[in-house]
């Protein structure tokens, strides 16, 4: 699901809450070691995500937050900020040319770069939170 954010925003708030669980504790998210991405730089976005006033000349950031039953994609355009919803057991995970997050039909591909590289133990992280969270114990390496 997806949300604009750029104000409070209570449907948001609540359905995130629902789906996703509360946000972590100060102390899960020392102990988690922080729940939160750097930046990533975004290459493609599906149409169904796509603002209606996307600009298409800037580069367009995004970071991922950590929930305890998801993930919450937050990227901007302009002033606009977005926030899509993804429970793990939709989330899929592509890590080929470009790295990509892809739930529900719909999908945001980023620039494996600099800003890539820096955040790989974090995309490391949030894959092990769902396997976890799935009972994933065939995926352990």
């Amino acid at each position: 699901m997806l949300f604009n954010t750029s104000h409070t925003n209570k449907e948001y708030t609540k359905t995130s809450a629902e789906i996703l669980g509360d946000t972590f504790s100060l102390l899960e998210k020392i102990k988690l070691g922080g729940v939160g991405s750097s930046r990533f730089v975004i290459s493609q976005l599906s149409a169904k995500l796509q603002p209606k006033n996307m600009e298409s000349v800037a580069i367009n950031y995004a970071n991922i937050e950590l929930r305890p039953k998801g993930i919450i994609v937050h990227f901007t355009n302009k002033l606009d900020r977005y926030s899509w919803i993804i429970p793990y057991y939709r989330l899929v995970v592509y890590n080929a040319q470009t790295f990509s997050i892809h739930a529900n039909g719909h999908f945001i591909k980023f620039s494996k770069n600099k800003n890539y590289l820096d955040n790989k133990t974090f995309v490391d992280k949030m894959i092990d939170s769902k396997n976890e969270f799935l009972n994933l114990g065939y995926y352990d390496g």
